[in-house]
């Protein structure tokens, strides 16, 4: 009866959250004193996933999982935690496993609690603790059904590194006709994604037009980080809608956020509030995004940007 957790991977390769959920799930089968079965779906080296706990992979090959599809996948796993007889299931906060976790739950008759940010609480009564109010607090929330699924918040618990000799063992679901068709998959491969970014760096207006673009790429360039944009800047066609994070864009959880010319409605702070450490540039000292930063420094992108590149460069060639 392990703790079952599953680990996204994307074109073979695992996703970070993979190792950080992996990482959460061996904590949680510490305190049930059980051992820990990651499900893998298409996924090539899952040797990796024996650094943070796993005691055995289940390893699904499946042309019909080749390409998302929420009712698909929730049927490998559901499967898989059937097999395996497992009362918890450990899943990320990504888009993905949002979408398929209500399958999942209910295919499972399981209580199913998202934004989860530390290990259980109690197990007699099951407490976790999750975050609520868009990233403004917390909230003890208690799982009353027998069969448990744990959405972790990224970047929230970490990778532990637990070294384990993990068995493998090949899992062929039994799958329904899969009713959505997947024609291409148009996807850039040399940027840092959103999702998986430790550092984010994100312009707003402030920039004055997509001609300036340039210095925020650079910077993200040199810190290894995602480039992000506000509403506006998408609105305008200055960025793809793909790069538009807050409340109606994607959700920002990095460890380091820097907002460029960005002032800071409401509805960006609520999607970028879980970032650890927030800094902000911007020339108007009375922006919002000020009250929320941990970081601020008052003065024109146009100079403060390029002056933090040189010292940048400068401090990476000292290294």
């Amino acid at each position: 009866m392990s703790v079952l957790v599953y680990t996204e991977s994307e074109q073979g390769a695992f996703k970070k959250i993979a190792f950080e959920v992996a990482s959460y799930a061996k904590a949680v089968a510490n305190q049930l004193g059980t051992t820990v079965t990651a499900v893998t779906i298409n996924a090539d080296n899952t040797n990796e996933l024996s650094n943070y706990g796993v005691d055995k992979v289940l390893s699904i090959v499946h042309s019909q999982l080749d390409s998302f599809n929420a009712k698909s996948y929730a049927e490998a796993i559901q499967q898989a935690a059937e097999k395996e007889g497992a009362k918890v299931i450990v899943v990320s906060a990504s888009a993905n496993s949002k979408y398929m976790s209500p399958f999942l739950a209910v295919g499972l008759q399981a209580g199913y609690v998202s934004n989860v940010v530390a290990a259980p609480t109690s197990l007699s009564p099951f407490v976790i603790k999750r975050s609520a109010f868009t990233n403004k607090a917390f909230e003890l929330t208690q799982i009353n059904t027998e069969i448990k699924i744990i959405g972790i918040s990224s970047n929230s618990f970490g990778l532990v590194e637990n070294k384990s000799d993990a068995t493998k063992e090949a899992f062929s679901p039994t799958l329904s006709e899969n009713t959505i068709k997947v024609e291409s998959v148009d996807k850039a491969t040399d940027k840092v994604t959103i999702a998986d970014a430790d550092i984010v760096v994100s312009g707003g207006r402030g920039l004055k037009g997509p001609e300036n673009w340039g210095m925020i790429e650079e910077l993200a360039n040199i810190l290894g980080a995602a480039t992000a944009c506000s509403k506006p800047v998408s609105d305008l066609g200055w960025r793809p809608h793909s790069e538009h994070v807050g409340q109606t864009g994607k959700p920002v959880a990095s460890n380091l956020y820097i907002a460029i010319g960005i002032s800071g409605a409401i509805q960006h702070l609520a999607g970028i509030n879980a970032s650890k450490v927030k800094v902000v540039i911007n020339t108007d000292p009375e922006a919002p995004f000020f009250k929320a930063a941990d970081y601020g420094v008052v003065g024109d992108a146009f100079e403060v940007v390029p002056t933090l590149i040189e010292k940048l460069k400068a401090f990476k060639a000292q290294q």
